[in-house]
């Protein structure tokens, strides 16, 4: 990771005996990816050489969101209304894939995120007037029109716990009551600093960190707590002060701009380190994609859609809590849930017990069914009921489409003032706006996906030919007309069948102590890195959350993390993050010395706990407790002390996922999966043919998992580039159109899945989701480093864990302009034999 950011030589660990010219910092800011790529694995091959160096990026500009400044508050606070990964969909059976960056920011650049992560949950007013305050601790109070310096009562600053002296964010005691003053006392700093801010280091970037970072940890806790323990009263509070334009009041700020220009052009310009220029340069470009150089009368308008469309995505995304949240099933009936395997029928009756049904049984019920994932997934693999498996998901594809919840008219909104906000800013459409700082074109996105579409076409039509043929050994009579609510049916019964394996009898051997167990075993060999449980430092927010220490190998405190891993369908969102709470920085030591150290959050919605047995996990809830500990890891061991650059702050949005998706390839490494799965009650280890199946079932109907991905890349990539939001076709005819040529079966005609596709209209990934194949591809590449070295070679995984820490879990904003190779993945997948 990066280190000082002093010019000076600096002998280089990951290149051995070669040398850089600068700090790792300067690796991360000047090496293309693909340059680090090579690195990871040439060095393990005895080849050294020089980091070749490259102009800083400065690139076409970015998205319109892409407010620099805002989007280090963004990155800050992380996706605590996000996540580097969040609301997950279920169109194949690796569901952690897609975690979202959840936030209603309408576009936010990370890492993700981007996690790399982050959505930022403070909006802007429709007007410009100014605005005036009470001096109250009261949260009531008259709508908020613009931001301007307000007073403050010091007895209000004092009792607030948004607002005190914290190492650890008081998350036990923050009140809804707690947000609006709280924001508009923070708000006093912005002003402050226009006045008095001159062009030198000193006087405009470390003040303007310390103020971006001040409101971005608040309102990241703010955020954190409406994702994870939602209320009407925290929602009424966020509300209250989303008429705030901060974001663009700050990007717009004349004085601030005009100081970067002026430090940019000065005699101090030399001085700078490469690190610190590229501060400079990121802020210069994105007060220019905040607004700050359009006419008054455009940057008005620009001004107004920002708003709606915050406001906007912030209802999608409670559309989406409250449809969810809104349904449920009771059954009384046995017959009902047959097939049902002991911890879903657990788990159904603890729901019913939560409900109001006090003497509910997993044997006698009643049992309660909802739409959230894990409820979910039980009824559409192990449901025989087939009438009930076609009611769960016709609801489920429905979700957030009819009265009050209905985001159709949202999703059209969102799309026409996207496009809008692309021209102001001349761009053709608005996929070539969000994608200015990314690693693909428009044009180098289609491409991969193509290329990826036509490698698993063979293999997907093979898939359904396998599942109609088992289903009609089974004697079903539906096997030549399968419907949507079967195919995940069948396809259990098909992998139980074919490999000789239950996901239920695997969950046995998948106790959530052991997974973290054995993540901390395979860290501390690739990395050299401690983790411990550090419970009761911090405050938490609920009884379930865990907190945790990691220490360097030396034993020295380099970061923090809260891991959150239990579904709570009626408080907590969907899905799966990371998200930063407070990332590293010199300029806000704690001790005037050494750097404040990150901590991040960890939020999964696995199976929780059933009785006295532990959460007991799926293979695909464990790789997403890796892929969320990967976002993790590159935020959290970061040695760059420039906190604007830090973590994965400044990564290209379709990078961003290459860490968390490394991760999940060591779920299957002999070594780590036989540490973690040992049987929660015998203590005993995987039996060896049980691994041999595990391994053989990776792969099982990957062609069309891959399809069932690229179907909503592709969508994403349609309604942000061709799709008319005033024509004649609509979005649902967009997704139909696309699934032609993707799907096996083709969308229900009331499929409205689109209505609950967080992260293009309540997260980052707008004209991005392809980013998830993309980073997969990288991934691929950059594990097979490790599959070259040596899997069962612990020195060589030593050696090569180390070099991949300090290239690709450095890496901030090197810029890619080629597509990578697929050949990696499609090996990985058992298709490197139809690809070619």
């Amino acid at each position: 990771m990066q280190a000082d950011t002093s010019k000076k030589s600096f002998p280089c660990p990951f290149w051995s005996s070669s040398f850089c010219l600068q700090s790792p910092a300067y690796l991360c800011l000047c090496l293309p990816l693909h340059h680090l790529l090579l690195r990871l694995h040439s060095a393990k091959k005895g080849e050294m050489g020089r980091i070749p160096k490259r102009a800083l990026a400065t690139g076409s500009e970015s998205t319109a969101t892409f407010l620099i400044i805002v989007n280090m508050l963004t990155l800050m606070a992380s996706t605590t209304c996000i996540a580097l990964s969040r609301s997950v969909y279920h169109h194949h059976h690796r569901l952690h894939r897609y975690t979202r960056h959840h936030a209603p920011f309408n576009k936010s650049f990370p890492c993700p995120l981007w996690s790399s992560s982050f959505s930022f949950c403070l909006q802007s007013p429709h007007r410009s007037t100014s605005l005036s305050l009470p001096n109250t601790c009261s949260s009531a109070s008259a709508p908020l029109i613009a931001p301007r310096a307000l007073p403050v009562d010091d007895a209000c600053v004092k009792s607030n716990p948004l607002l005190q002296d914290f190492e650890f964010p008081p998350f036990d005691t923050i009140e809804a009551k707690h947000v609006r003053p709280g924001i508009f006392a923070l708000l006093n700093d912005l002003e402050e600093l226009e006045r008095t801010v001159e062009p030198s280091w000193p006087k405009l970037v470390e003040p303007l960190e310390k103020i971006v970072d001040r409101l971005a940890v608040v309102w990241g806790m703010i955020c954190h707590l409406k994702a994870v323990k939602d209320t009407v009263e925290l929602r009424a509070a966020i509300e209250e002060v989303q008429e705030v334009k901060f974001e663009l009041r700050l990007g717009q700020s004349k004085p601030i701009y005009n100081a970067f220009k002026a430090l940019q052009e000065s005699p101090d310009w030399n001085v700078l380190s490469d690190t610190q220029k590229r501060i400079v340069e990121y802020h210069i470009k994105g007060a220019v994609l905040s607004g700050v150089a359009l006419e008054d009368g455009k940057r008005e308008e620009f001004n107004k859609i920002e708003q709606e469309l915050e406001e906007l995505s912030s209802k999608f995304a409670e559309n989406v809590l409250d449809a969810t949240k809104e349904f449920e099933k009771l059954i009384t009936d046995k017959k009902d849930i047959e097939g049902l395997p002991a911890t879903a029928l657990g788990l159904a009756a603890q729901t019913a017990v939560s409900k109001g049904h006090e003497n509910a049984t997993p044997e006698d019920g009643p049992w309660v069914i909802t739409l959230d994932d894990p409820s979910f997934n039980f009824i559409m693999q192990h449901a025989w009921n087939r009438a009930l498996r076609e009611e769960i998901y016709r609801a489920y594809v429905t979700r957030a489409t009819s009265g009050d919840l209905d985001n159709t008219l949202i999703i059209n909104q969102i799309l026409k003032l996207r496009l809008e906000q692309a021209k102001l800013l001349d761009y053709n459409n608005y996929a070539e706006l969000s994608m200015a700082m990314n690693m693909a074109t428009v044009d180098k996105a289609e491409e991969l996906l193509e290329k990826l579409r036509s490698a698993s076409w063979d293999a997907a039509v093979q898939d359904m030919e396998d599942l109609k043929r088992f289903a009609k050994s089974q004697g079903t009579k539906e096997y030549d007309d399968l419907r949507h609510w079967d195919i995940k049916f069948w396809s259990e019964r098909l992998r139980e069948s074919k490999h000789d394996i239950s996901e239920e009898e695997l969950r046995q051997y998948f106790s959530l102590p052991n997974v973290m167990e054995g993540l901390s075993n395979l860290v501390r060999t690739l990395f050299e890195i401690e983790i411990e449980s550090a419970d009761g430092l911090a405050p938490v927010w609920n009884n379930d959350v865990r907190f945790y220490r990691v220490k360097d190998s030396s034993g020295n405190p380099m970061a923090y993390f809260y891991f959150d891993p239990y579904s709570q369908p009626f408080e907590k969102e969907r899905g799966a993050w990371m998200s930063k709470v407070v990332g590293r920085s010199c300029v806000l030591s704690r001790d005037g010395v050494n750097a404040r150290l990150p901590i991040a959050h960890i939020v999964c919605n696995q199976t929780p706990r059933v009785g006295n047995k532990p959460s007991l996990m799926t293979i695909e809830e464990v790789e997403t407790v890796f892929h969320e500990f990967g976002h993790a890891l590159q935020h959290m061991l970061t040695r760059q002390d420039e906190g604007l650059v830090a973590g994965n702050r400044g990564i290209e949005e379709d990078a961003v996922e290459l860490p968390s998706q490394f991760m999940e390839n060591w779920c299957y490494h002999r070594e780590t999966l036989m540490g973690i799965a040992k049987h929660y009650e015998t203590g005993e280890s995987l039996p060896e043919d049980v691994y041999r199946k595990l391994l053989a079932a990776r792969t099982f109907r990957a062609g069309t998992s891959i399809l069932s991905e690229i179907r909503f890349a592709s969508v994403d990539l349609q309604l942000h580039t061709k799709y008319d939001p005033g024509g004649l076709e609509s979005v649902y005819d967009v997704d139909r159109r696309v699934c032609e040529k993707i799907r096996m079966i083709p969308p229900l005609p009331e499929d409205r899945s689109l209505c609950t596709f967080d992260h293009i209209f309540a997260g980052q990934y707008a004209a991005s989701f392809y980013g998830y194949k993309w980073a997969e591809v990288l991934s691929a590449d950059a594990f097979s480093a490790f599959e070259d070295a040596g899997l069962n070679d612990s020195k060589a995984l030593k050696e090569t864990g180390q070099r991949f820490q300090k290239t690709i879990l450095a890496l901030e904003g090197g810029k890619d302009p080629l597509q990578p190779s697929l050949d990696a993945l499609l090996r990985h997948n058992g298709l490197l034999a139809a690809a070619t």
